[in-house]
């Protein structure tokens, strides 16, 4: 058995230095006159964030916050996989239940960092401690803090690691969570493990794959994966080009610390509920806190291929129903936002709330009521 071993995130001055000096550096495209997010990223309001990035922000400030939480990594599956792991305060190692969170795309255990105290300790946040979880939160092969993989993995085979992590970690039944390509990871983890997941929370049902009578749908469904597609063609280029020429894009992505900050800036303004304003919903420190963690690991690449391994996930897999009890968090800024029935078609449906605020980044956005979901689905499942 691998041993995990303790982990420190730091970053070397000589790094800073030279991301400083490209920042400042920046050819900047010109744009049309009051073009703002229209067509696309904002070159006004990424000039100002560009330089507060360079003059402003404090990484190594960033990095001492991170390490007031367990970093580790451990080798699973043959690659270095760092995770945080939290174990629940004041609560004997029985009754706490293991939970893994499952993180997305543009993000990294960046996503959890505002719920983990929540979980661990909810008696020191006002809610019941009998509630608390054992907490682990892995950074995705080619992302963040963990090792780029030769190859590009699906969020299958990402299941099938996080599995034998939580196996290392002395966990064989554990509770499963996740949005955005967490929430494939975490509905990959029910099918391919359904006895050892007791229940998969998610906050999203990914794009709709369906490939039935349409007849068997509801006008709502219907309507949904309608309006799914009608997104996708107007929001969906960045996974088109993810999923068909990542290596492209991840040149000028992995080169230019602005393109890198105008990719990921824009997707935070468009996913989150922040009726436009990036800035309502994730301070700047908080923005460019993600964007540094790509920059200085250099995983803007490995991250977008995993769009280029998914898109090869047999149909028979997409569709297939987790039999594991499910429960949905539906945020109100989410965005896209099935219906009922659609989710109890694709999976043991016990739990199902529509919280009116919050977007894809839920944890992120609002971590006292996405903490409270995850206590309230998961407390018939202790024990």
């Amino acid at each position: 058995m691998p041993t995990p071993e303790p982990f420190t995130p730091r970053t070397d001055r000589a790094a800073i230095e030279d991301l400083r000096a490209r920042l400042r550096a920046t050819r900047w495209p010109d744009a049309p006159e009051d073009a703002g997010w229209s067509l696309g990223a904002d070159v006004d309001y990424l000039r100002e964030l560009v330089a507060y990035w360079a003059d402003g922000f404090d990484w190594a400030s960033q990095e001492r916050a991170f390490a007031q939480d367990p970093h580790f990594r451990v080798t699973v599956g043959g690659l270095g996989i760092h995770y945080v792991h939290v174990r629940a305060a004041g609560a004997p190692t029985s009754a706490a239940l293991p939970l893994v969170l499952c993180h997305g795309w543009p993000d990294a255990f960046w996503r959890y960092l505002k719920v983990v105290p929540l979980l661990t300790d909810p008696g020191a946040h006002g809610a019941d401690p009998a509630d608390a979880f054992d907490v682990v939160v892995p950074d995705m092969p080619g992302f963040g803090y963990s090792d780029r993989p030769d190859r590009p993995l699906d969020t299958v085979a990402v299941a099938g690691v996080w599995a034998e992590l939580m196996t290392t970690l002395g966990y064989e039944r554990f509770g499963a969570a996740g949005g955005d390509m967490g929430s494939h990871v975490s509905r990959f983890l029910a099918l391919d493990h359904p006895d050892r997941v007791v229940a998969v929370h998610r906050t999203d049902a990914g794009i709709p794959v369906f490939d039935g009578d349409p007849g068997e749908l509801s006008e709502a469904e219907r309507r949904w994966i309608a309006d799914t597609r009608s997104w996708s063609a107007t929001e969906g280029a960045y996974g088109a080009m993810q999923a068909t020429k990542p290596q492209t894009a991840a040149v000028g992505l992995t080169d230019s610390p602005a393109g890198l900050a105008a990719w990921i800036v824009e997707k935070l303004r468009a996913w989150g509920d922040c009726g436009g304003d990036v800035e309502s919903r994730f301070t700047r420190d908080e923005i460019l806190t993600l964007v540094s963690l790509y920059w200085f690991t250099g995983t803007i690449g490995s991250s977008m291929r995993t769009y280029a391994a998914n898109a090869a996930i047999p149909m028979t897999r997409r569709t297939q129903r987790v039999e594991v009890p499910s429960g949905f968090s539906i945020f109100g800024g989410d965005v896209v936002r099935p219906p009922r029935g659609w989710l109890e078609r694709t999976a043991n449906t016990v739990y199902v709330t529509e919280p009116p605020h919050g977007g894809h980044f839920a944890p992120f956005e609002e971590p006292e009521r996405y903490a409270a979901e995850l206590r309230a689905f998961f407390r018939p499942f202790r024990g």
